[in-house]
């Protein structure tokens, strides 16, 4: 018998730079996703939540999800391949909208990995800089990000535990 126990993140040594994570699934907004993030955030622009103004007071002529919820998608989206063993998120350096994402859009996403040094103090750790792209179904770029992680290495991660014992299958 062998167990698998399923990656979630990575160590400094498995990044390498231009290293491409192609993140699965996608995810498609619905307009409930939307108006939550934007109730729950306190954003109550009608540009997101009011259809009738979104059609006659825009120059979208509809309802745009919030930018903040796809950043949050797609920043969730990689942390499975990217963050999701780090030991902190240091930095966000820059992150654009390229075009507008609508109610229905399917996001999908992939990293870059760009740079990773060694940490200068202490020799257990070191920083990943990545740059995320999210795409929708027509292929348009619809955000963009570059962030910093710091990452343990290899030898010094911390073992992942469970509240049983490995004896479950005996």
């Amino acid at each position: 018998m062998t167990t698998y126990d399923r990656p979630f993140g990575r160590s400094l040594e498995d990044f390498e730079v231009g290293d491409v994570y192609r993140h699965w699934p996608g995810k498609t907004i619905t307009e409930y996703d939307d108006h939550l993030f934007c109730m729950i955030t306190m954003n109550h622009h009608p540009l997101h939540t009011n259809a009738w103004f979104a059609e006659h007071e825009t120059v979208q002529g509809q309802n745009v999800v919030v930018g903040n919820l796809v950043y949050s998608l797609v920043l969730g989206m990689s942390v499975p391949d990217v963050s999701g063993s780090c030991i902190a998120n240091l930095e966000v350096e820059t992150l654009q909208h390229k075009h507008p994402t609508f109610h229905g859009d399917t996001i999908y996403a992939e990293t870059r990995v760009v740079d990773k040094v060694e940490s200068k103090s202490k020799n257990d750790r070191g920083i990943v800089t990545v740059e995320t792209k999210a795409f929708n179904q027509r292929g348009e770029e619809v955000c963009f990000f570059r962030r910093k992680v710091m990452v343990w290495k290899r030898d010094s991660a911390p073992k992942r535990g469970r509240p049983y014992g490995d004896d479950v299958w005996d």
